[in-house]
């Protein structure tokens, strides 16, 4: 493979997450069918919109806070629906850093502002990072570009704002809906497993598979 480009997910590729967190934080709130709404695989137009930054912050937690037969406040809706985000280990910010040297490097993530606003906070934290920039030549997100994964015309957009061609091109993702999209526009595709790490994938800054 002549691979000079490669393209991350951000949750549970880059980022560790925990879907079913952010379900019991719900339920413990009062909203026990959570997973119906949303989840990896699949989610309402709410969240869909949310994600694409078509619905407000604001207009989502009302949204959200009409499910419910009780008043909640904005800080309960904003504790569930982060408790999915979990750490972004040092070792994949080396791997990342490194990978630079090789290839050049794209995050192309279905997220959100209240989400980003928080991953943002920790890395500058934890890890004293400005911004998930710091560690690709680009980020694309989908609240910024109102458009998701799996649709076509997102990784369309990568594809041309980069100037990358797709037979150079991997993209790593956990969501099989989001894989086989890449696969169809001609882009190298690898399905990360959830016992699986990006780490796995490479050696000496070289991806080996």
């Amino acid at each position: 493979m002549n691979l000079k480009n490669i393209i991350f997910d951000l949750g549970g590729v880059v980022l560790n997450i925990n879907y079913q967190l952010t379900e019991i934080a719900f339920s413990k709130i009062g909203l026990p069918n959570f997973s119906e709404l949303y989840s990896q695989a699949k989610q309402n137009f709410l969240f869909d919109g949310f994600e694409k930054g078509l619905i407000s912050p604001e207009e989502f937690r009302k949204e959200l806070k009409a499910s419910f037969n009780h008043t909640v406040s904005d800080e309960e809706i904003d504790f569930a629906w982060n408790s999915m985000l979990l750490d972004l280990p040092k070792e994949r910010i080396i791997l990342l850093e490194n990978l630079k040297s090789n290839y050049r490097t794209f995050l192309l993530s279905n997220s959100n502002i209240i989400h980003y606003k928080v991953y943002t906070k920790n890395l500058r934290k934890e890890h004293q990072i400005s911004s998930l920039a710091d560690l690709f030549e680009k980020e694309f997100f989908s609240f910024n570009l109102h458009m998701r994964k799996p649709d076509e015309e997102i990784f369309l957009h990568v594809l041309n704002d980069a100037s990358i061609i797709p037979a150079e091109t991997l993209f790593i993702d956990d969501s099989i809906q989001h894989i086989e999209t890449a696969k169809k526009l001609g882009i190298k595709a690898y399905l990360l497993e959830k016992k699986e790490s990006i780490l796995d994938l490479f050696e000496n800054g070289k991806y080996i598979y």
